[in-house]
């Protein structure tokens, strides 16, 4: 089964648990605390691997979990971080936000990474948070919980030429005739469902990557037929193959449909190379035309992919072109995220009918890992937010005592100093 898109769900490793613990041993007076900080969650990457060709193993699979940190133990034990979880997809796949569309990765080449979801920090254990007026801390930080984000996976085949045809144009039947890709032939349209890729040998070990997309008709740009839903496989070749049958009574008008529909489809396609064949040579009458239809296209190629006659032309003149394309950049042009030098705020304030909704990395991190059923640590979380100086911000923003304040997923009362 060809797999082409894919809707999936990862969520990185939460962090370990710190521990509380206290050393007791026989004739250490003031052991102290000794618990261990939790291990850090594993993160999640998507990884090219040239050894797939469809995003099917991932079809079964839509929820991707990394490992989470094991948690602290005491005599400073730090638990064990999480290990990563590398999700295997093909070249050619587009890593794009579920909720946006926009592209965030193209994997292009084997081994090519992308991280999708970072692990959760480990808690500190009680160790940790020894002072000079504290020296016995019964309290320790919660994991940080992992990243949990959704995308979608789209893959585009990478290959060298593509070929472009109307229904029965033959070029399942090139494919087969010129590599050792078996798609299905038949004498009727729409025989061809998903693409096919081939390669296609030539001397000298040189070697062309050609795929065949179902036949494009016009209005395929508005759901008609099959071919539009599979054009963004040869988005990512250097050179077209317009492969037009020989018999076709009006050839002008079955070019300009085809340059029409990819045109609908995307602009990228007015910067690729074009070749222009004709199919079907062996028949006699599509050979007496051949004099006719060279006055008109000049720089057509006329093969026959039942005879194979004219083929080794064909994939030399296609490999020439290919060769003048190579500078060409394929990829995906994906925006570089901004990136601030100035001083930013730990946190920001925003009020609302319920109370002030706080947001920032730092502040939300802090709230997270704290126990709030242990009041020492409750304790230590209102020193962390009054060193930040969230509380000053509070009052001056006119907030009042038993105000409601909103952290992350967290509900506190405001009560001033």
């Amino acid at each position: 089964m060809f797999v082409d898109h894919v809707r999936i769900r990862v969520t990185a490793g939460h962090g370990g648990k710190g521990c509380c613990s206290f050393r007791k041993e026989k004739f250490v007076p003031l052991g102290g605390p000794d618990g261990g900080d939790g291990g850090n969650g594993g993160d999640v990457y998507f990884a090219a691997t040239s050894r797939l060709t469809t995003l099917l193993d991932v079809t079964y699979h839509s929820h991707w979990k990394a490992q989470r940190g094991q948690h602290g133990m005491g005599s400073d034990c730090h638990g064990k971080c999480g290990e990563d979880l590398l999700i295997a997809v093909p070249c050619g796949t587009v890593v794009r936000e579920f909720e946006t569309g926009a592209p965030v990765a193209d994997l292009v080449e084997d081994g090519q990474r992308f991280l999708a979801a970072r692990g959760g920090k480990g808690g500190k254990g009680n160790a940790r948070f020894v002072t000079s007026t504290n020296r016995g801390p019964k309290f320790a930080e919660k994991g940080e919980p992992g990243e949990e984000r959704e995308f979608l996976l789209e893959l585009k085949l990478i290959a060298d030429v593509g070929i472009v045809g109307l229904p029965n144009a033959g070029k399942s039947t090139l494919l087969a005739a010129i590599s050792a890709a078996t798609p299905k032939i038949a004498d009727y349209p729409f025989t061809t469902l998903t693409p096919n890729l081939g390669v296609a040998p030539l001397s000298g070990y040189r070697s062309l990557a050609i795929a065949d997309i179902p036949g494009i008709i016009e209005g395929a740009a508005q759901g008609k037929g099959l071919g539009h839903d599979f054009l963004r496989h040869i988005e990512r070749t250097r050179v077209l193959l317009f492969l037009v049958d020989l018999g076709d009574e009006d050839p002008e008008a079955t070019q300009q449909v085809l340059e029409h529909e990819l045109a609908l489809h995307s602009p990228v396609f007015e910067t690729r190379r074009r070749v222009l064949a004709f199919n079907k040579l062996d028949v006699t009458e599509n050979r007496a035309r051949v004099h006719e239809i060279r006055q008109r296209f000049p720089e057509a190629r006329f093969v026959s992919a039942a005879t194979h006659e004219g083929i080794t032309e064909l994939i030399e003149d296609l490999w020439t072109q290919v060769q003048g394309a190579k500078d060409d950049d394929l990829r995906i042009v994906i925006p570089e995220p901004e990136r601030e030098y100035a001083y930013q705020a730990p946190f920001q304030i925003t009020s609302s009918p319920e109370g002030f909704r706080v947001e920032g990395v730092r502040v939300i991190r802090a709230v997270r890992m704290t126990d709030f059923d242990n009041r020492e640590a409750v304790k230590h979380l209102e020193d962390q937010l009054r060193r930040m100086g969230l509380f000053k911000a509070l009052k001056r923003l006119g907030a009042r005592p038993g105000q409601s304040i909103f952290l992350g997923d967290e509900e506190m009362e405001y009560h001033p100093d």
